[in-house]
């Protein structure tokens, strides 16, 4: 499903919205939240998510307002029992974004380049190594954690579709 957002004057951007599981309940909600961000009426195709019994998965392509990602993770995000990520392509005038959410880790938000690669911003690179210089953590730990290795843990079993259900990769890299 692709819908289009009604334009502010902002740079324009897309991006796929995937939601990972949710209950059923929760999905008209989930619909008129994402609607009410994009500014146009949202309807979702759902299907059952094998990986969690009484969830369902759907995804759906964006086109709309750069930051709309940004709105749609702060819309969601407080909702217990939803799993989704959201990713926005970069414009002329803006970087690209990846948010992943879990109800157990929160949010996760990380900047994108071109092809998809997160970029990790100096600053939080230089914190990461004094965190593990002052014997906090580990190097390997916190590079972990930039660039959202325990959200891709725990989404990796919802990511992959039941029998017959297409599957869309986040990036691929060749």
């Amino acid at each position: 499903m692709t819908t289009t957002a009604k334009r502010t004057g902002n740079p324009v951007t897309r991006g796929i919205l995937f939601v990972h599981s949710a209950p059923s309940a929760l999905c008209p909600h989930i619909e008129w939240a994402v609607g009410g961000v994009l500014g146009v009426a949202v309807n979702l195709e759902w299907t059952p998510q094998p990986a969690q019994s009484g969830t369902y998965r759907a995804e759906l392509s964006w086109t709309g307002d750069a930051g709309s990602a940004a709105a749609v993770t702060s819309a969601l995000r407080g909702w217990n029992h939803l799993r989704f990520e959201i990713t926005e392509e970069q414009t002329v005038s803006t970087e690209g974004s990846r948010y992943s959410f879990t109800p157990e880790l929160g949010v996760f938000h990380a900047v994108t380049g071109m092809h998809g690669d997160i970029m990790i911003p100096e600053d939080r690179l230089k914190a990461a190594v004094v965190k593990a210089a002052l014997g906090e953590t580990t190097v390997l730990n916190e590079i972990d954690k930039l660039l959202g290795k325990p959200w891709d843990d725990e989404l990796e079993t919802f990511r992959h579709a039941g029998d017959g259900a297409p599957v869309r990769w986040l990036h691929q890299v060749v």
